[in-house]
């Protein structure tokens, strides 16, 4: 259980003075299991001299425990064989027992480490040890003489999908005592009053910090000298992560961090880079889109991309649920990638470098794109942008309610919140009407005859409702669909 792997994670830390000789480094290793290049599997149990000593200051029913999960008969430690370049530390688990480092290296970059089981556990599966470059080692006997520490993240971020991740990555800082990075600072925008005269709230990633009790940084602006000069000298970090925080990053920025700035995007890059890439990505209708995982340079969203997943997007599926499964899934590739990043195997120089000639610009929207204009976009267009636009500024059309004589009626706006596309085609006309089935929509016939059904809508000054209580408030009377002036006529 977790509160037993804790305790005896703590038993041993209360002891380290005496099992770790003067000689040796004890490192701790993670229990991440990875398919990438730099496993190795344990060549056995065997047992060391040196490393016998130091075994017998911990307690026999804990090494006898680890022996029984791992496997292990004869002795307490598990032998690994590694062939790294340079110096190297490791890490790695024995099935799911945490083990560490007990050995050094040779000058021949071929040499076997000893590990030591710390954690009892039920699986016995095959271990899988990952190496990662040591940042201090000694030049004359290829050892290292200090822990490795864990890699300072700072994360940046806003909105609510940018919260999700936040707490996912502090989640697998904690799960694992082991992981090889830990969240020191989180910097989002500035609290905002969400009601005239109300209280300034902070954003969601900055509620989800202070609930985590992480460091918190709030710069007006990312290029704010005192901001910066605070980032490098108390939060220190050593890799950046942004999700959705809405601010340009300098040069200066971008430098601090030894292992670079990673950002969650979520689109299939270089395929809308920009401020809107899901709302581009389904007003245009594109079948897959997906997220990518990229190091952030100074042009926007052109950096090299470290990993990336396609999605299969519904027909009918919105920005307002597709937006947070891709940064769900986002965040995985980023824990996923995270590792690698830190022991330099993923780096600006290796990472994938995008096709410049492929780029596609995901513009700002303007509030003046909602409007559905069927009487010059087909049915396929206008369910698209309804998709895209669901989170913001969503769709809207202009009804006449009333008889074609009634000139007293005022054309009335009415959001268009969910759509769906009918696979037929109708003779064009103006006249909106309820389908003929339990649960069908407003039928609305664009121009050139295929139909939107528009199945859940939003009067003026009303709440959303279905399109059968909409018609329910029009008593029997006729609605059509008008085509309004552009601002460009009105101007003229």
């Amino acid at each position: 259980s977790k509160m037993t792997h804790d305790l005896r994670h703590r038993r041993l830390s209360s002891r380290s003075a005496l099992v770790r000789p003067v000689a040796t480094i004890m490192l701790v290793l993670t229990c991440r299991l990875q398919a990438a290049a730099g496993f190795v599997r344990p060549s056995g149990a065997t047992a060391g001299a040196a490393a016998g000593a130091a075994a017998s200051a911990l307690p026999s029913r804990l090494v006898s425990d680890a022996n029984n999960a791992a496997g292990v008969s004869s002795s307490p430690f598990i032998t690994a064989t590694c062939s790294p370049a340079n110096n190297r530390y490791a890490r790695g688990c024995y099935g799911r027992v945490r083990l560490y480092s007990r050995g050094g290296g040779d000058s021949s970059g071929d040499f076997s480490r000893q590990f030591l089981p710390i954690v009892a556990s039920d699986e016995n599966a095959k271990a899988r040890v990952r190496l990662y470059s040591s940042a201090s080692a000694s030049a004359d006997d290829g050892t290292s003489t200090d822990t490795a520490e864990k890699a300072r993240v700072v994360f940046l971020g806003t909105p609510e999908v940018a919260a999700t991740s936040l707490q996912a990555i502090y989640d697998a800082t904690q799960c694992d005592p082991a992981c090889p990075f830990e969240v020191v600072g989180v910097v989002t925008q500035p609290p905002k009053r969400r009601k005239r005269r109300g209280k300034a709230i902070p954003s969601p990633v900055g509620l989800v910090a202070e609930e985590l009790d992480i460091p918190v940084l709030c710069p007006d602006k990312a290029k704010d000298g005192q901001f910066l000069d605070a980032l490098e000298t108390d939060m220190r970090p050593d890799l950046c992560i942004t999700a959705a925080y809405g601010q340009y990053l300098t040069k200066r920025f971008l430098a601090m961090p030894q292992f670079g700035t990673l950002n969650i995007h979520p689109s299939l890059l270089p395929r809308w880079r920009g401020a809107s890439p899901v709302q581009r990505s389904l007003e245009a209708g594109d079948q897959p889109i997906g997220v990518t995982v990229l190091f952030t340079v100074s042009k926007m969203d052109a950096g090299p991309i470290v990993a990336q997943e396609e999605y299969e997007v519904g027909a009918d599926e919105q920005a307002t649920t597709v937006l947070p499964h891709l940064f769900d899934v986002g965040t995985k590739l980023l824990l996923n990638a995270m590792p690698d990043v830190i022991a330099g195997e993923i780096t600006m120089d290796n990472a994938q470098q995008q096709n410049e000639e492929e780029v596609v610009n995901a513009a700002m929207i303007d509030s003046s794109e909602g409007e559905l204009k069927v009487w010059k976009e087909d049915a396929t267009a206008c369910h698209n942008k309804a998709r895209g636009f669901s989170m913001w500024p969503s769709t809207y059309m202009y009804f006449q309610i009333g008889d074609d004589d009634d000139d007293e009626s005022e054309p009335v706006r009415v959001k268009i919140l969910k759509t769906h596309v009918l696979d037929e085609k109708v003779e064009p006309t103006q006249v909106v009407g309820l389908g003929p089935k339990k649960g069908d929509g407003l039928r609305i016939v664009c121009h050139d005859g295929s139909v939107l059904e528009a199945m859940q809508v939003q009067p003026a000054t009303k709440k959303a409702m279905d399109a059968k209580s909409f018609m329910n408030g029009m008593r029997g009377q006729t609605l059509r669909w008008v085509e309004m002036p552009e601002e460009n006529e009105d101007a003229e």
